[in-house]
């Protein structure tokens, strides 16, 4: 899967893909936690999710609720994905293929269960 493509699109929806499943993985994280939890793993999505959140502040809706910032964030990432990828792949339809992340991990859980 990975020699199908130029690294430079790899590196790219990975970077977004760890960034998208970070956000998400924070917005789980804080129904169990609140934010200021001393558990490591909150620390952490707290720590690496933050920057992303205050950028992102300018554009994000007042009305949404705390907990689903994160989650909101993560959209955009996953448009972002959605529509660039393909584009960057070359293909010309879109879908859950232009996801190399994703492809990847799925590939390999086949590899392993069968």
């Amino acid at each position: 899967m990975t020699d199908s493509f130029p690294l430079y699109i790899l590196l790219f929806d990975y970077a977004m893909g760890i960034i998208m499943w970070t956000l998400i993985g924070r917005t789980a994280m804080c129904f169990f936690q609140p934010e200021n939890s001393n558990f490591f793993f909150m620390k952490a999505f707290i720590r690496l999710t933050d920057p992303l959140l205050i950028i992102w502040k300018p554009i994000t809706p007042q009305f949404l609720l705390p907990i689903f910032i994160p989650l909101y964030v993560a959209w955009f990432f996953y448009i972002g994905r959605f529509y660039i990828m393909p584009w960057l792949m070359g293909y010309s339809v879109m879908g859950m293929l232009s996801f190399p992340l994703e492809s990847e991990i799925a590939a390999t859980l086949y590899a392993l269960l069968n």
